[in-house]
C-alpha cells in the first residue's frame, strides 16, 4: 500500500529485482556477474555459458528436423487367440467352358471368341486341323450354320454360368472341422477364369465360420475331380486358352473380392496339397508417415477400400471407357462384352492394362488390411494300396483318378495371428522431452525456470509501467490518493492481461504446430506428391 502519496523513482528502481538475481536461475552464468571473481574466471564461464547454450540449440534443431521427417517404426508381434475366423477360399477350374456342354447357339456366337470361327462365321480351318477326327466330326455338325437362324438375343453371362464347371459335379468330397459339407456352402463368383466358387464368403447372411484349433484336419478338407476330358482342345492361342490342368486357389479376407487371376496358387490332380496358413493384420500410417490410404474408396461398386477392389474397379472403368462394355466378372449397370467384343478389344486392352500400362491404374495399400501367409506341401496321390478302392468307389478307372482326382487341405498353422504395425516413432511429447532434458544437462534448466523467466520479466515490466504512471507531477498537492492507487490498479491490470495475452498465444502456437503437423500436413505431402508425378510425366 502506498501511504501519502506514491513510491519514488529510485524507490521502484529498488524495487525491480537485479539481473544478477536473474542469472542465478542459470548453472554457471551467476558466476558471469560474480563481482568477486577474476575477469577471466568469468570470461570462462561466459564462454562456457554460450558454448552450452549453442550445443543445447543445435541439438534442439537435430530434434526439431527429425520430428518433421516424420519417422515411423514397424513392430511386430504375435497374439494369440481362442478362436479365429476362417478365410474365404475362391477355388477356380483352368477350364473356362465344359466341351460337352456346347451347343450351336453357343459356338455360333463365341467361335469367333474361341478361335474356331472367322469373323463372318465361316469355319477356321487351321485350328480344326488340331483336332482328333472324331472330335472333329462331331464339331463340324454344330459349326455347319448354312440353315440356321441365330437366336434374337444372346446372354454371355448366362452361356458363362451355363457352360462353366458345376460344383455339384467336380466336388467329390468336403469336411470342415471333421464336419461333412456340400456344394452348397460355396457361393458362385465370376472371376477371369469364368464360374468360381467361394467358401465361407459370408455372403447371403451366412455367417462366418470360425476354427477353434490348428493343425491337419481343423480347417477345409475338399476331393475335387477337375473333370479333365471336358477341357476345351488347344486349337490355337487365345486368352482363353489353357495349357494347365487343374484348379487356381486363393485365400483371401471376406472383405476384398477375389483376384484369382493374378493372386492365386494352381493345385495339380494326382496331388493331395496341404497348404498351412498365418493370418496377418498390417496396419500402416497414412501420409506424411507412410503411403497407405486412408480416405473412404472412390467407388460405385464396392464400400470397403483393397487393392483388389480399388484394381477391379479401375479395370472396370478402363474397359467401359475404351470398349463401351464390361466382362462377366467385372460389376456395374453397363452392357456385359459380346464374344465378339471379348476378341476384339476387352481381352486385349485388359492385357495392356495389366502388363503395360502401369499409370492408369495407381492402387495405394490400405491403412488396414488382412492378409493370409502360406506354406504349400503336396503328396502323390492315388497310392498303389488306394488306385483301385476309388476307382471302385467313384466308378472311374484308375488312369481316370490320377489324371483327375486332388485334394486340398486348407488349415492354420497355429491358434494365432501376426501382428504387424506401424507406428510413429517421434512426436511433440518427445520433442518436448529431449529438449527439456538437454536444457537441464546443458544450462541446469527446467520449465520451472523459464516460469521464473517469465516471472522475472513480469516485474521489469510491471515497474516500467508503474513508473510511468507515477513520473507524471500532480499539479496539486491536495489531489486524492485514490487517483494514484486508481492507476496503479489499471497498471497491475495492464500487466496481467499482457502477460494472460502472452501464455495465450504461446498456447495457440502450440496447438497450431500440433494441428498444422497431425491435420494438414498428410494433405499438403499428398498435394505436393501429385505435382512432383505431374511433373515427372
Amino acid at each position: 500500500m502506498f501511504s501519502s502519496g506514491s513510491r519514488t523513482k529510485g524507490e521502484l528502481q529498488d524495487s525491480a529485482p537485479p539481473v544478477s538475481t536473474w542469472c542465478r536461475l542459470f548453472h554457471g552464468l551467476r558466476y558471469v556477474f560474480a563481482r568477486d571473481r577474476s575477469k577471466a574466471r568469468r570470461l570462462f564461464w561466459l564462454l562456457a555459458f554460450f558454448s552450452c547454450v549453442g550445443l543445447l540449440s543445435t541439438w534442439s534443431w537435430n530434434r526439431l528436423h527429425y520430428l518433421l521427417s516424420y519417422p515411423a517404426v514397424t513392430k511386430i508381434h504375435m497374439v494369440w487367440a481362442r478362436s479365429m475366423s476362417f478365410p474365404a477360399v475362391t477355388l477356380c477350374n483352368q477350364n473356362l467352358f465344359r466341351m460337352s456342354s456346347l451347343t450351336k447357339d453357343d459356338l455360333y456366337h463365341s467361335g469367333y471368341w474361341l478361335d474356331l470361327l472367322h469373323v463372318n462365321h465361316s469355319v477356321n480351318r487351321r485350328t480344326l486341323s488340331t483336332l482328333r477326327d472324331d472330335r472333329k466330326q462331331s464339331l463340324l455338325s454344330l459349326l455347319d450354320f448354312s440353315q440356321y437362324a441365330p437366336p434374337p438375343r444372346f446372354n454371355t453371362t448366362e452361356m458363362v454360368d451355363r457352360l462353366g464347371h458345376q460344383l455339384e459335379d467336380m466336388l467329390l468330397e468336403c469336411k470342415f472341422q471333421g464336419e461333412n459339407c456340400t456344394y452348397k456352402n460355396f457361393t458362385p463368383v465370376y472371376t477371369r477364369y469364368g464360374k468360381c466358387y467361394t467358401f465361407n464368403s459370408g455372403l447371403d447372411g451366412n455367417p462366418l465360420l470360425t476354427t477353434l484349433k490348428g493343425g491337419t484336419g481343423n480347417g477345409l478338407e475338399i476331393m475335387l475331380d477337375i473333370q479333365q476330358d471336358e477341357y476345351l482342345p488347344v486349337w490355337g492361342e487365345t486368352d482363353e486358352t489353357s495349357y494347365e490342368a487343374g484348379i487356381k486357389v486363393q485365400i483371401h479376407s471376406q472383405d476384398e473380392p477375389p483376384f484369382i487371376d493374378q493372386l492365386g496358387f494352381g493345385v495339380a490332380p494326382g496331388f493331395q496339397t496341404f497348404v498351412s496358413c498365418q493370418q496377418q493384420l498390417l496396419q500402416y500410417l497414412p501420409p506424411p508417415w507412410g503411403d497407405c490410404k486412408s480416405t473412404p474408396i472412390d467407388s460405385e461398386f464396392f464400400s470397403t477400400y483393397s487393392i483388389t477392389a480399388c484394381r477391379i474397379d479401375c479395370e472396370t472403368r478402363y474397359l467401359v471407357e475404351n470398349c463401351n462394355c464390361r466382362m462377366v466378372h467385372m460389376p456395374g449397370t453397363s452392357s456385359v462384352c459380346t464374344p465378339e467384343q471379348y476378341k476384339d478389344c476387352a481381352d486385349p486392352a485388359l492385357d495392356f492394362l495389366v502388363e503395360k500400362d502401369n499409370n492408369y491404374c495407381v492402387c495405394e495399400t490400405p491403412c488396414n488390411m488382412t492378409r493370409y501367409g502360406k506354406e504349400l506341401s503336396m503328396v502323390k496321390i492315388p497310392s498303389k494300396a488306394s488306385a483301385k478302392y476309388l476307382a471302385k468307389k467313384f466308378n472311374k478307372t484308375e488312369q481316370y483318378i490320377a489324371d483327375n482326382i486332388l485334394v486340398l487341405d486348407i488349415f492354420f498353422e497355429a491358434l494365432n495371428y501376426e501382428k504387424i504395425e506401424q507406428k510413429k516413432a517421434y512426436e511433440v511429447a518427445g520433442l518436448l522431452g529431449d529438449i527439456g532434458g538437454q536444457m537441464g544437462l546443458f544450462i541446469g534448466a527446467s520449465v520451472l525456470t523459464i516460469l521464473e523467466i517469465f516471472d522475472y520479466l513480469y516485474e521489469v515490466f510491471k515497474d516500467k509501467v508503474l513508473g510511468f504512471f507515477i513520473r507524471k507531477k500532480r499539479p496539486r498537492r491536495c489531489q486524492s490518493d485514490n487517483l494514484v492507487t486508481n492507476k496503479i490498479v489499471c497498471a497491475h491490470m495492464c500487466v496481467c492481461v499482457c502477460v494472460c495475452v502472452c501464455v495465450c498465444v504461446c498456447v495457440c502456437v502450440y496447438i497450431y504446430i500440433n494441428t498444422y503437423i497431425y491435420t494438414y500436413m498428410p494433405f499438403i505431402c499428398k498435394v505436393h506428391q501429385g505435382i512432383l508425378e505431374q511433373h515427372e510425366i
